[in-house]
């Protein structure tokens, strides 16, 4: 792979190639591409979407608007460290093609920005949910109607290919999707694999699956603009755009470091513990006489929060820089965290979280209603989308459809575009209206 292609200016949709040169200083190419993200409609819902704990409604807690800010924010900063050291190297790609640093933290920040917006409502637990349905629940009566592919699509189904979906999804009065650059869209492509063959190695690119089979030969065509190559023969699977793993890295640093402090703000954490672990990330940087002045607990947590970012995003660009070569060919198989120096606290901190935190009743809980909320939500449309296919509509099937927004659109050509329209549909919700829509469903008013 080589940095001038994976720079790509080409907008998807566009005929023409784009050249960094040319753009105009005060509006580039990159930074429409955030700009586009953080206008749509798509990424305004995640305020209202679970990031740890659902529902909560105090003040400390992230929701996943918050948490893709604060993420674009590492991200960005990671992106900016990487892009002065990659030109200092290649100081070509200044020269001839006029690429800047801030071209780097632009791409980084845009596809961290984008990183959930493909995550259905209820955190992680609404993907496993959904995917619930297809593979152990009603969904089932549908798979001898698909390919194994498109059916592994619906049971695995994956916030990462739903994402790309959005972000490239092309309709009446939206051609191109967002219309983001070819540079950001590889950026964004954490997993560049189909669903299947699940886990074929132990490569981090292929822990999971990036699209759906329906954005096949989009997601090949982004793939050959940027040069990225195919890994396998038997199955689309291909190497990662390098700017993913700062993508990667800047939401491994916020989830592991402001979960935890969410954990700690919400008392799930025992301060002494929290500090300690905290300050075992950060010790040698710490500036004792200011940090002995602060008086509360939220000071004290946020002085050390913004030390250990700032330790992992310098930690993160040094170890981009030191396996550039390994991972502009492929070969770097880790996520760049996996070979920090912090690996041993970082672990710490995550197992701590995921004890007091992810593993809490008050999670737990709204999990298990997140489950039988998006059940009855798929249970209903989807019979909707059987019988359409079937053309057996009843009345109360025409009624449902009503509320569904003009933008759904169900087929009678391919069950599988209609089932996994139905999925993006219910993705799109966010927490309350996905609740409204339950407590309709069940015929309270």
């Amino acid at each position: 792979m080589t940095w001038e292609q994976l720079l790509s200016l080409k907008r998807f949709g566009d005929t023409n190639k784009r050249l960094r040169k040319e753009q105009d200083e005060t509006r580039l190419g990159f930074d429409s591409d955030y700009d586009r993200i953080i206008f749509s409609s798509e990424f305004r819902s995640l305020q209202d979407k679970t990031q740890v704990v659902p529902l909560s409604k105090t003040d400390f807690v992230h929701t996943r608007l918050t948490h893709s800010l604060e993420v674009s924010v590492v991200g960005r900063s990671l992106g900016r460290q990487v892009g002065k050291l990659v030109l200092e190297k290649h100081p070509h790609l200044a020269n001839m093609h006029g690429y800047k640093m801030n071209d780097f933290g632009t791409i980084v920040a845009a596809a961290a920005l984008a990183h959930d917006i493909g995550n259905p409502p209820f955190g992680h637990s609404g993907e496993k949910a959904i995917g619930a349905y297809f593979k152990n629940g009603k969904g089932q009566q549908f798979k001898s109607q698909l390919t194994d592919k498109e059916y592994q699509d619906l049971c695995d189904f994956e916030g990462n290919a739903n994402g790309f979906k959005i972000l490239t999804e092309s309709r009446e009065g939206r051609s191109g999707g967002l219309r983001l650059s070819y540079a950001t869209l590889g950026a964004f492509m954490k997993y560049p694999k189909e669903s299947l063959p699940k886990k074929p190695t132990t490569h981090i690119a292929d822990k999971k699956y990036g699209f759906f089979q329906s954005e096949k030969e989009i997601f090949v065509d982004i793939a050959n603009e940027l040069g990225l190559e195919r890994r396998h023969k038997d199955h689309l699977s291909f190497q990662r755009h390098p700017l993913t793993y700062l993508v990667e890295a800047a939401d491994d640093i916020c989830y592991t470091i402001i979960d935890f402090e969410d954990g700690i703000n919400l008392g799930l954490i025992d301060e002494e513990y929290a500090l300690e672990y905290l300050i075992n990330l950060v010790r040698d940087k710490i500036i004792t006489k200011n940090y002995n002045t602060l008086q509360t607990k939220q000071d004290r947590v946020s002085y050390l929060r913004a030390l250990a970012i700032g330790t992992l995003i310098d930690e993160a660009a040094t170890l981009f820089m030191a396996h550039e070569e390994a991972i502009l060919s492929g070969e770097f198989k880790t996520a760049l965290l996996d070979v920090s120096q912090y690996k041993a606290q970082i672990a710490d901190i995550i197992n701590l979280s995921i004890k007091n935190v992810y593993r809490s009743d008050e999670v737990i809980s709204k999990e298990i209603a997140g489950y039988e909320i998006l059940n009855q939500l798929l249970t209903s449309y989807c019979e909707v989308a059987k019988r359409h296919f079937e053309d057996d509509l009843t009345s109360y099937d025409k009624l449902l459809l009503s509320q569904l927004p003009k933008t759904v659109e169900l087929s009678k050509e391919s069950i599988y575009k209609s089932l996994l329209n139905i999925c993006l549909f219910i993705s799109k919700l966010s927490d309350t209206n996905a609740m409204k829509m339950h407590l309709t469903l069940k015929g309270h008013i």
